[in-house]
C-alpha cells in the first residue's frame, strides 16, 4: 500500500491550495483517512479527518477555512485549503487506516507535500 501526496507549493495569505493524496496497492477496503501537518520544530497535528460515513473533523485552527473530502472509487484524498494564513505552513501528511489483509488494519502514511504561507 501506497500513499502519494500532491498540491503543495509557495502562496500568499489568502490565497487557496488544494491538496490531493492518492492510495494505490493491494487492500480490501479503506476505513478513516485524514491530513495531518508538521510545522518546524512542533510536532505533528490532526487538521481533518473523514471516515467512511463522510462525518468530517476538523482542528480548531482550520476550521471554516479547510474542506476535506474523499473520492472512495478513485481512492483518492483531497483537502481544499482556503483563506491560507502564514501560520498554515507545513508539511502535509496523508494518512489512511486500511484494511490490508482479513479483519487487519494497518495506518498508511504520505510521503508528505509542503505548504508555504507567505505574508
Amino acid at each position: 500500500v501506497q500513499l502519494q501526496a500532491c498540491g503543495g507549493g509557495l502562496v500568499q495569505a489568502g490565497g487557496s491550495l488544494r491538496l490531493s493524496c492518492a492510495v494505490s496497492g493491494s487492500f480490501f477496503t479503506i476505513d478513516e483517512l485524514g491530513w495531518y501537518r508538521q510545522a518546524p520544530g512542533k510536532q505533528r497535528e490532526s487538521v481533518a479527518i473523514i471516515n467512511r460515513e463522510d462525518n468530517r473533523v476538523y482542528g480548531d485552527s482550520v476550521k471554516d477555512r479547510f474542506i476535506i473530502s474523499r473520492d472512495n472509487a478513485r481512492k483518492q484524498l483531497y483537502l481544499q485549503m482556503n483563506s491560507l494564513k502564514p501560520e498554515d505552513t507545513a508539511v502535509y501528511y496523508c494518512n489512511a487506516r486500511i484494511m490490508d489483509h482479513p479483519l487487519k488494519w494497518d495506518s498508511y502514511w504520505g510521503q508528505g507535500t509542503e505548504v508555504t504561507v507567505s505574508s
